[in-house]
């Protein structure tokens, strides 16, 4: 089966926002942020030296691939795309381009992505992977400094508040010492991927998306690109977050990514759950008119997944069946 085929037939997949972020819950020093949870360093333009300190608590013991990609199969979902490097900077596998990673950096010292990799080959699931191409806060010369602020009017883009100077940021610079050999990494050490989950292109030029885009087809020619590769480079059209379109789009290979509550990172008092009558609703619309369903989850600072999340995907799956 052909990587076209394979993702029309796929429908229903799941989506992983995961990373120190998910230690904060959504709060930062007696506030609770109202936005999205994997924004709170950009929220609260948290310095970097207080934020990286997270590192040394990230320690999720409760961590289980098996169990995650198991509660993804049983719900009915024929693929997973987890977050290997968030805006944050900080990644979920073993980098040895960037020691900001969650081997070198915590106490945890677990490659994520790998075990992730090793789960979904033994239940027969596919890996998808976030990559942040654009955005990365951690670095001086990461992407955004062209675009302001966000539509919510107060998080910026790139990080202003330890880089300030954005008409010294150089996103090319950046672009080839940790972009580039990070998703080489990616695309070389976890097997085979079903797609790349690129966002929020911003700055990248059209070259660059074009030389990401030649990447992936060289490593991994059966891997799939969403069009947040920028620059019309992708293979599919990722809708806006939430976006629940009533358009038929053809031939063309369509995904939704959306939220079981209000937001992707975890955020503790975010109990505004979809019940698993909306979900299979959502699903059913989205199906129809040819677009996958790519439903997300946050687990928190422990490794675990909210348990309402955890319910309504058990009776998404048994009604399903």
């Amino acid at each position: 089966m052909n990587k076209e085929d394979w993702f029309r037939q796929a429908k229903f997949g799941l989506m992983i926002h995961w990373g120190l972020y998910s230690l904060l819950g959504g709060e930062w020093k007696g506030q609770r942020m109202k936005e999205i949870g994997e924004w709170i360093q950009s929220c609260y333009r948290i310095p970097m030296a207080e934020y990286s300190r997270l590192t040394e608590a990230f320690n999720p013991i409760f961590f289980d691939a098996e169990e995650w990609v198991r509660m993804a199969r049983d719900a009915g979902m024929k693929y997973i795309v987890i977050t290997s490097k968030h805006h944050d900077g900080f990644a979920l596998y073993h980098s040895k381009v960037d020691s900001y990673n969650v081997v070198d950096a915590t106490p945890f010292g677990r490659d994520i992505i790998g075990e992730f990799a090793a789960a979904c080959r033994k239940y027969g699931l596919k890996l998808g992977l976030y990559y942040s191409q654009d955005l990365d806060w951690h670095e001086p010369d990461g992407g955004g400094y062209l675009s302001g602020h966000t539509n919510c009017g107060f998080m910026s883009w790139t990080n202003d508040w330890d880089f300030p100077d954005n008409a010294a940021k150089n996103y090319a610079a950046y672009f080839e010492k940790k972009v580039k050999p990070q998703v080489r990494e990616l695309l070389t050490e976890y097997g085979d991927l079903c797609l790349i989950w690129f966002d929020t292109p911003r700055t990248i030029s059209p070259e660059q998306s074009r030389e990401l885009a030649e990447m992936v087809r060289y490593y991994q020619p059966n891997c799939l690109i969403n069009s947040r590769i920028g620059n019309g480079m992708g293979d599919y059209r990722s809708m806006g977050d939430n976006e629940i379109p009533d358009s038929f789009f053809g031939d063309e290979l369509v995904e939704t990514p959306a939220t079981l509550n209000d937001t992707w990172g975890y955020k503790s008092f975010d109990n505004n759950w979809k019940s698993p009558e909306r979900v299979l609703e959502l699903k059913r619309h989205l199906n129809q008119r040819g677009i996958n369903y790519l439903l997300n989850v946050g687990p928190d600072g422990l490794g675990r997944i909210p348990a309402p999340a955890l319910e309504i995907l058990r009776e998404v799956g048994e009604a399903s069946r």
